[in-house]
Order: C-alpha cells, then structure tokens, then sequence
C-alpha cells in the first residue's frame, strides 16, 4: 500500500478556513547550534529579498541562547532553526469538513500520553516559584512541562485531526523528514505588513461552559478575574517594551486589551499590541523571541528561574512557527497546542504550561495545564446542527422565533457561520411548497451551509398513551451534546435501545436527576402540578417547554424515580408532536 506521509520539506499554515500551500523547494537552511541562529535568519532574509522566495520553518524555544537568554541544551537532533525556502505559495480557500458522516479510522497509532511532571512535583515547584515572587526576582512565571507518548503512522493525518477539532488561525504542519511538527497554536505571535507590526499575547484561560449562557458567565468570569487581568496587562506591558525597541516613536498601541476568544476545549484571554517599525524580521526577532506570554516578567531573570526550575528542554513547544515572505510580509504563531513527533524514536511531545503569580494555586494550575492538553485527547464528532420545527397550514411555523434563536445560540457556541436571514428566506420558500401539516427538519453543516428536508406528519398524535421506561444507565450532564440539538445522537439512540420493552426512554443523570426523553421533555403532574427538570439536571432546552414555561403552565423543578413513580401523570412534549401523554412501565 503507498505511504500517505508527505515528502520531507512539506509547508503548510492555516489562517481560519484558508491554507497557505508551499511548493517548488529551492533549499533548507538549520542551525544547530546557538551561534548559527542569527546568522541563518539573515541568510534567510537575503533569500527572501532578493529572490522573492517564502521561508517557512521554525524557531526552537532554545534558540533563545542565541541573544543571551538561559536556556538547557536543545533536544537531540531537533534543530534551533529550520526552514525551507520555497519559490511558490498558493492560498486554498473554503476549507470544508464532511460533518454528516464520521471520521475514518486515523491511519496512525499513538500511545497513552505521560505528564513529565506529576502534581506533587508541579506544587513543588510553584512553592520554588513564590520564594522567587516574595524576593522580587520575578513578577511572573510561565513554568511548563511536556508530555510524551509512543507515536507511529501517519503524522499529516494527525494533524489534520487536530486542526479538524481545534480552528485556529495559526495552525501549521512542517515536516523535516524525521521531525514533523503539528500545530493548532491560537496564539498570534507576531505578524508584519509593510511596516505595520502586531503582536496578539495570549494570557488567561477558562474552560469551555455547556451551553452559549454559560460560556458568557465563563468568559464575564474571565475577564472580571484580577488575576488573569493583572497576568495579561503584565505581559502586555512587556510587549510594549518590546516592541518599542524597534518601533518608531510614539507608534506602540493597545487597541484591544481583555478579548475572549472561544475554542472547542477552553476560551483564551487575547490583547492586541501594534506599532509601526522599519526593522527587519532578524531584528524583529531579536528584540521579541522568546514571546513574553511563554516567559514571563522580567523575561531575562526569569527565564534564568525557568531554567533552574524545568528539568526539560521545551524544543518547538513555546518556540515559534510562521513564515517570511516578499515585501516585509511575515507571520509566526507562538508554539503552543503543538505536537512534536521524533519518527526515529516513534515519540510524540506535547508541552503544557502557565503563567504563576502570586496568587496562584498549584492545584488549579496544574488543571488548567491538563486542560490544555485535552486538544490530543478530545476530539468533536461529526455532527450537523438540527431543528425540527411543525408546519400547519393555518398557522405557518411554529414557534419559529424559538427555534431560530436555539439555533443561532448553538451557531456562536460551536462556531459554525450560519446566515439566519438566509435560513429564514429559504423556510419561507418552502412553506409555499407545503399543503398539509409537515414535519419540518433544518440541518446546518459546520461550514455555514445548510438543508431544509419537510415530511407529511399524518398522524399528529398517537392515540394511545406511550409506554415509558427508566434508561439502564444515567448520562453524564457534563456532556455538550445534551444541551444542543444536532445528529449527534449515540446516547439517545443507546438509551432508547436498553428498553425495547418502551416506547420511550426517561433519561437520569449521574446524581440521579431525571432529565429527558429521547425525543422530548418530560413534565409531570405532581399534586395537581405540572413540572419539568431543570437544564442544569442535563437536558435540551426545547422550545414547547420554553413557552409553557413562560405561559405558567409548567415550572421547573430537580425531579427523581420517585417522583416517576408518585407522578399522577405523564407527559412528553415538543413542538412537533406538542402534547402526549405516557405511562410508566416498571
């Protein structure tokens, strides 16, 4: 069977749903050692210019030896700098992903991923680190470690699989041949246009709410937390000294300071720096690398303290990835959320880390650290967004408004750019199609493209009370997919499959809460009262319970098995079916 891999000396980046493709190698320029960094990016540069050739590579972290800066002796082999000069670049725009069908099996094997560092030995050394604080040698720490698993196959597959369930605008593959380097990096480490200079530092993390209400009072969280604010402002401040030893005068802006940006896994404090500059990309370099966000302040002393404190050469991880091309045109991300495969010794390295302050807590870093490294581990299936909406002739769609504005929150939460006017226009149309009471099914792909299917719906209700039975096994209320209606539907279709005996399932959470059915609420009528589990048990928030709970009809309430069991009756509702009543079968 013929290799998939790519060749030695493949390029790309990604910039959100376009692809900077290089082609037509001219050369491949390293360093391996300290003294050869400076010397090579000039090389580099001179090519750019007078060629008009594109450099694509990277910068190892421990390049930084070559201005001065304390760092441990690089990974075996693993050059300090690396980059192929190309003749062409081609931007592919419109890159889609099939969300109706799953993923094929990855093409490569990867193994358990081991921390270098467990948890007592991370409070060790933030206990080190606040000695540091409380002497004022440092104002901020960026203390980091990788992570290391057996890695064979395929290394373009993984990455694709990477940048598929973490877009960024900075992801990047570079393959050297025995190294090939993945990236998903969201962190914008400098770009440069003509003479205008930004730096995007990443600073403050939080992690991803189930549902678009709770990632806002996530992120209100985030930016409101003194200690993720003073963190960014601190490294902010150290861009601006930066970036204002290059820049011309009066140049260095903040333009945006506390930004929140979401991502499949967490949400990312951002602030913008700008400046205008003449300098050239070496100088560029000189003054930035390493990125404050992955050091600390101040950054000379401080990464004297990293050095004593990590026991691990960071290698690509904190580094930087990007490309310089003609007309003082270049881009490089910081080198985080990066994969570092070693085909030689069939090992992938990940590294994780964080700024500690003052303030911070050994076990909370070291979390906020493993939540960093869910991007390896956490992979989003295939699915498309859904809304099943009831079509009458008398009275049009129901509860459209409802439906639309549960899609349009679930769009913002997964990040999937549907045009609502253009939705809306298309129901219009079909609804000149239809006669008789339908079922209505809107489906939203992840690219921003939809369908509008309708069917007949020719028995409204059945006449028969359903029969509905317990699920054998609770589901989690963590999970995203309960609180957002798309195909993805394996736990609904497993519950509803672990009693064939029913109609219908009644789904429980792992505290024992009821939650749903598979294909609606649930209500019941408790001493003459109708009432409904809360969202927070695990549930869809579906649009006919919304509007009996606004009406008065119903209210919400934390029900159990007994309350099943002591219920006087039993309803399942939805906006298509409304209304059916159901009876418990033990």
């Amino acid at each position: 069977m013929p290799s998939t891999e790519p060749l030695p000396g493949t390029a790309l980046l990604r910039q959100g749903q376009s692809e900077l493709q290089f082609s037509a190698l001219a050369r491949v320029v390293i360093a391996m050692r300290a003294d050869e960094v400076i010397p090579v990016l000039q090389t580099i540069e001179a090519a750019v210019n007078a060629q008009g050739q594109y450099a694509v590579g990277f910068i190892s972290y421990e390049a930084a030896a070559a201005y001065g800066l304390a760092v441990h002796p690089p990974l075996a082999d693993l050059p300090l700098l690396w980059f192929g000069l190309y003749d062409r670049m081609a931007t592919v725009a419109g890159r889609t992903t099939d969300t109706t069908q799953p993923p094929p099996a990855p093409p490569y094997s990867v193994g358990t991923w081991q921390a270098a560092v467990d948890e007592a030995a991370y409070a060790a050394a933030v206990a080190r680190i606040r000695n540091y604080l409380a002497e004022g040698d440092t104002y901020q720490v960026n203390y980091t470690f990788p992570l290391q698993a057996f890695f064979a196959g395929d290394a373009r597959a993984l990455f694709n699989e990477l940048a598929a369930g973490q877009p960024t605008d900075h992801a990047a593959f570079i393959d050297t041949g025995r190294f090939a380097i993945c990236s998903v990096s969201p962190e914008l480490f400098f770009a440069l246009d003509g003479e205008q200079l930004i730096a995007k530092p990443m600073k403050g993390t939080a992690a991803r709410g189930r549902t678009l209400a709770e990632d806002e009072a996530h992120s209100n969280g985030l930016r409101q937390s003194k200690k993720n604010r003073a963190e960014n402002v601190m490294i902010v401040d150290m861009l601006r000294n930066d970036l204002g030893r290059i820049a011309q005068t009066g140049s260095v802006a903040v333009p945006r300071l506390f930004d929140i940006e979401r991502y499949p896994t967490l949400l990312q404090m951002t602030s913008t720096v700008t400046a205008r500059t003449q300098a050239s990309v070496v100088n560029i370099l000189a003054s930035l690398f390493p990125c404050a966000s992955i050091t600390g302040a101040p950054k000379v002393r401080t990464m004297q303290i990293i050095h004593e404190l990590e026991k691990h050469p960071r290698g690509i991880y904190s580094g930087a990835i990007g490309f310089i091309g003609p007309q003082r045109q270049a881009r490089f991300n910081v080198a985080i959320r990066t994969v570092l495969i070693d085909r030689e010794r069939q090992q992938a390295r990940y590294g994780v880390g964080g700024g500690l302050v003052w303030d911070s807590t050994a076990g909370d870093e070291y979390a906020e650290c493993l939540l960093k490294a869910r991007v390896l581990t956490q992979r989003r299936p295939a699915f498309q967004l859904l809304e099943s909406l009831l079509w009458e002739p008398d009275g049009g769609y129901f509860l459209l408004p409802a439906h639309l504005q549960r899609l349009a929150d679930s769009a913002v939460y997964f990040n999937v750019p549907l045009d609502r006017f253009a939705i809306e226009a298309a129901l219009s149309e079909r609804a000149l199609t239809l006669q008789t009471v339908s079922k209505i099914r809107l489906l939203g792909n992840q690219d921003g493209t939809f369908a509008v299917e309708a069917q007949p719906l020719i028995h409204p209700a059945p006449p028969l009370p359903l029969r509905v039975g317990l699920a054998r096994t609770p589901v989690d209320s963590n999970t995203i997919w309960l609180y957002h209606k798309t195909t993805q539907r394996e736990l609904y279709q497993a519950a509803r499959a672990s009693r064939p005996d029913c109609d219908e399932v009644i789904l429980w959470n792992e505290r024992g809460e009821l939650t749903e059915a598979s294909l609606a609420n649930l209500i019941l009528d408790l001493d003459g009262e109708w009432v409904t589990p809360p969202v927070s048990s695990g549930l869809l928030a579906g649009t006919y319970r919304g509007w009996l709970l606004a009406i008065g009809q119903i209210r919400e309430r934390i029900l159990t098995a007994a309350d099943l069991r002591a219920a006087r009756g039993i309803a399942l509702i939805n906006s298509v079916r409304r209304w059916q009543t159901a009876l418990l079968v033990h």
